[in-house]
């Protein structure tokens, strides 16, 4: 999900945090909505019973997930397979699927609607309740609302946010919560949250959570550790936004990559935070008084060694900057040295992109007016000048299958 520069105050606002995915913008897929067979119960022994498909040639090293419409303009779960052409829809849900996660193990799904926690397996089958956040406070939604599945890699582990950080054990179907929002009650009983706790990725071995902190009109990041409970928050982010997903882990989880292309309430720029001890390295930065402006987006460490990103230096007059017109870049890891554009393309829509795992391409969510801010036309972009490839017409939280 991407920040919307122009209501950035509302953006990094609680509510906006909590409603931001409710309803995809944007046009609706071709696709036709499954076939469900009745609804029945189904035990967690049967998520690993499914797989997906295995085409015969292959464009995309793994299937890719994504949010989309059906066609009663519902935001559900779809695949698109290896092929790069087959599209299969997941979800069936008569409310909208507001946030959802894969299974690296088996493709199973897990996913938000109606305030449940639900999964599904990689076909679409066994559909299972795992569990009900209850009605949402619409007053106060931080309450009551349940918020960003995240999958462990050896998907026995479900982590969600409802009430602070919850961990579900797939194997006891129990679910503890380990961290709980801090909300104080102001007077006329209206509360307060002065801090709140979701997931957002998982290191690759699944010792170290990375977590959003939430506030009433900002945001930050901590690492959680499953084993022990200790927190590790962030310092030296003065002025950086580093926060709700926008990163990318290196594969040893000991660095994470934060960019921001937009200016205005925070600064834009690129940012180093070491795990172990939350510190964090400015590596290029722009202000009010920055002009031009170096900013970037979507960073990706690579398994070379090389940092890929999105990256403009553009005038800046006014000290705000929207959707600059970025291009896609590689340098060493300090965001500097050896700085190479990589294609000609100019990126100024684009409102999210996922990294081939070897980052030989990147899939780009490329919005169709400048009024969508999540969610646009998936198309490839090889990190070469090969000719980019159209995906799907229209794509949104776009995750990895295995």
């Amino acid at each position: 999900m991407r920040r919307n520069p122009r209501i950035v105050f509302f953006l990094f606002s609680l509510l906006a945090v909590m409603l931001a995915c409710a309803n995809p913008l944007g046009e609706a897929p071709s696709e036709s909505p499954l076939n469900v067979e009745t609804i029945v119960a189904a035990t967690f022994e049967a998520l690993t019973q499914a797989a997906p498909p295995t085409p015969t040639s292959s464009l995309l090293p793994a299937s890719l997930y994504y949010l989309a419409t059906d066609n009663i303009g519902r935001s559900q779960v779809f695949r698109l397979e290896r092929d790069g052409t087959t599209v299969t829809q997941l979800t069936s849900e008569s409310d909208e699927v507001r946030e959802f996660d894969v299974s690296p193990m088996d493709g199973s799904v897990v996913y938000i609607a109606d305030n449940q926690l639900i999964t599904v397996n990689a076909d679409g089958s066994n559909r299972a309740m795992i569990f009900d956040g209850g009605a949402i406070n619409e007053n106060e939604p931080f309450i009551t609302i349940l918020r960003s599945p995240v999958w462990s890699p050896d998907g026995q582990t479900i982590a969600f946010g409802h009430q602070g950080l919850n961990l579900y054990s797939i194997i006891d179907g129990q679910s503890n919560r380990v961290l709980e929002d801090q909300v104080t009650e102001m007077e006329g009983g209206f509360f307060f949250p002065e801090e709140l706790y979701w997931p957002e990725m998982y290191s690759a071995d699944g010792n170290k959570l990375i977590i959003t902190l939430g506030y009433y009109e900002s945001a930050s990041t901590a690492i959680y550790y499953p084993d022990g409970g200790s927190l590790v928050r962030l310092n030296g982010v003065e002025g950086a936004i580093i926060c709700c997903g926008d990163y990318s882990l290196s594969s040893d989880a000991s660095v994470l990559f934060s960019a921001s292309p937009y200016m205005g309430m925070f600064r834009a720029g690129l940012w180093r935070v070491d795990t172990a001890s939350g510190s964090v390295t400015t590596l290029f930065q722009a202000d009010y008084d920055s002009n031009p402006a170096d900013v970037a987006d979507n960073p990706f460490i690579a398994p070379d060694g090389q940092l890929y990103y999105f990256y403009a230096s553009v005038p800046n007059p006014e000290g705000f900057i929207d959707r600059p017109p970025m291009q896609l870049v590689r340098s060493a890891t300090d965001g500097v040295t050896g700085r190479t554009v990589l294609r000609p393309e100019t990126f100024e829509r684009m409102n999210e992109a996922l990294w081939a795992p070897d980052a030989s391409f990147v899939i780009v969510a490329n919005a169709q007016n400048d009024q969508t801010y999540q969610g646009g036309a998936a198309q490839l972009y090889y990190t070469d000048e090969r000719p980019m490839i159209p995906l799907v017409p229209f794509a949104r939280d776009m995750k990895w299958g295995p």
